[in-house]
């Protein structure tokens, strides 16, 4: 049976216009980073080893993109220089990054467990990422979603 996603264009897919912007190695771990509160350049460079023109590239980028802005600030005696905060668009990307935490905790983690959890701030139970439908029902399985064409479809061109 031939799947009717191949009747679908990808030319204006928002995962791969998604992945423009986050596929690179690097990005999610600038993204960690400023969601862990670092956010200066010289700080990010020395805890992550990221190569200075790498890291200049990806910090360009991510605020090209819209994904963080760059503040002035200024130590006494210094050049000003900036610094990184995360806009509205980057700040939707918490629950991104909480599930590729997730899964790498269930997969990749070393056997005393993760270096980082992530709690609720009132509570402090361990925060998970989890899919609802619009009627609220929970999923839990992968084969329990039906890929199907959205408003913004395109034919695609045979």
């Amino acid at each position: 049976m031939r799947p009717a996603a191949l009747d679908w264009s990808v030319e204006n897919c928002t995962i791969a216009r998604a992945m423009e912007i986050l596929g690179e190695r690097w990005t999610l771990v600038v993204l960690r980073e400023v969601f862990n509160g670092v956010r200066r350049f010289d700080d990010m460079r020395v805890r992550t080893g990221i190569p200075r023109q790498v890291l200049t590239n990806r910090l360009a980028m991510l605020v090209e993109r819209g994904v963080l802005r760059r503040e002035p600030y200024r130590e006494p005696g210094s050049r000003p220089r900036h610094e990184y905060r995360l806009t509205e668009m980057g700040l939707d990307l918490w629950p991104v990054l909480v599930a590729v935490l997730g899964w790498g905790d269930r997969y990749l983690a070393d056997p005393e467990g993760s270096p980082l959890s992530v709690a609720h701030r009132d509570c402090g139970a361990e925060v998970r990422v989890g899919l609802r439908c619009a009627e609220g029902h929970e999923i839990t399985e992968a084969r329990d979603v039906l890929p199907r064409p959205g408003p913004g479809v395109r034919r695609r061109n045979p």
